[in-house]
């Protein structure tokens, strides 16, 4: 019971407070995108970028770590997909956007700090290469399904396709701060401390802002219809992707203690309102996907629970 006081609710308290302030009026729609923008814009992308430039890189990427998590997060892809496609009859771009709801965990909004709170600061490396290549892999999958659905027919060649999908990946704020932090860590200079104080102002200030953020955000997106297809995109995302990443990680790559809380917590997460950016983007499946984030986010508490009694 302890877990879910100390290390759930206080994450899940700061949602709630973002929450209950939208639905007095007290925090509007523009205020939401603002708080949002800042967040995900800057904000983040300074927190990765710091994260990243710090990180020891040949201890924090893992072979086993990241297959369990992104083999996981591909088999959750599958289900959605193919559920959505085949068992709820939804057309092949709706599949490709509830996929993406399947395989997206929210690992930077949830996943961090809940595994920064139950096992401390020192135990994130994992998390933070799982990240890295989180949003490039997952936003290029995604978009490339999207994009195959979409020209179906119609004759798009693979040089266009390739392109489309750079551009869209690339041109991401979180992608540009990874990418930014892997270019210091590797050159190995040394910016001097002023540079670091700065950016470890704006770093602290993302998740609190962030999660406060997106507690007004899922107050815009009310429970509506699609009852089952919502359902199975919460097994996809609460149950099978960290049932899986365990399983890989503890019988076939004998993760240790510390990648194994990484991977399997990051899996563990809700999808992300990223979810719902990536249906609304392409105009597919919007209701599904965002009612989606709002029911997961609420379920993982009890799950995410289960997860931290069942790691060691």
């Amino acid at each position: 019971m302890s877990a879910l006081f100390d290390v759930i609710m206080p994450v899940f308290l700061v949602i709630g407070f973002g929450y209950v302030m939208a639905r007095q009026g007290l925090f509007n729609d523009s205020a939401v995108d603002g708080v949002m923008r800042f967040a995900q814009n800057f904000a983040v992308p300074l927190l990765l970028f710091r994260s990243i430039a710090q990180l020891d890189l040949t201890a924090a990427y893992d072979m086993g770590l990241m297959l369990s998590f992104y083999i996981g997060a591909l088999s959750g892809f599958a289900f959605g997909f193919f559920g959505a496609w085949t068992v709820f009859k939804r057309p092949l771009t709706d599949s490709v956007a509830i996929g993406f709801a399947c395989l997206f965990s929210n690992s930077l909004l949830l996943g961090l700090p809940i595994t920064e709170r139950a096992y401390g600061a020192e135990a994130l490396a994992g998390n933070y290469a799982i990240i890295s290549i989180h949003a490039p892999m997952l936003y290029g999958l995604g978009i490339a399904m999207m994009e195959w659905a979409r020209s179906t027919g119609q004759g798009l060649s693979v040089a266009a396709l390739a392109r489309q999908i750079a551009r869209a990946t690339l041109s991401q704020p979180l992608v540009i701060g990874i990418a930014c932090g892997f270019v210091l860590n590797l050159s190995q200079l040394e910016p001097p401390g002023f540079f670091w104080s700065a950016v470890d102002l704006m770093a602290r200030s993302a998740i609190p802002a962030a999660l406060f953020g997106l507690g007004g955000v899922l107050f815009r997106y009310r429970p509506e219809g699609d009852k089952a297809t919502i359902a199975m995109i919460c097994v996809a995302s609460l149950i099978l992707h960290p049932a899986i990443t365990w399983v890989l990680g503890t019988q076939l790559f004998a993760n240790d203690t510390a990648a194994l809380r990484s991977s399997v917590l990051t899996a563990a997460m809700a999808p992300g309102v990223n979810a719902y950016m990536f249906a609304h983007l392409y105009g597919v499946a919007k209701r599904v996907n965002a009612t989606a984030v709002l029911v997961a986010t609420a379920l993982s508490m009890i799950t995410i629970w289960g997860w931290l009694h069942i790691l060691p």
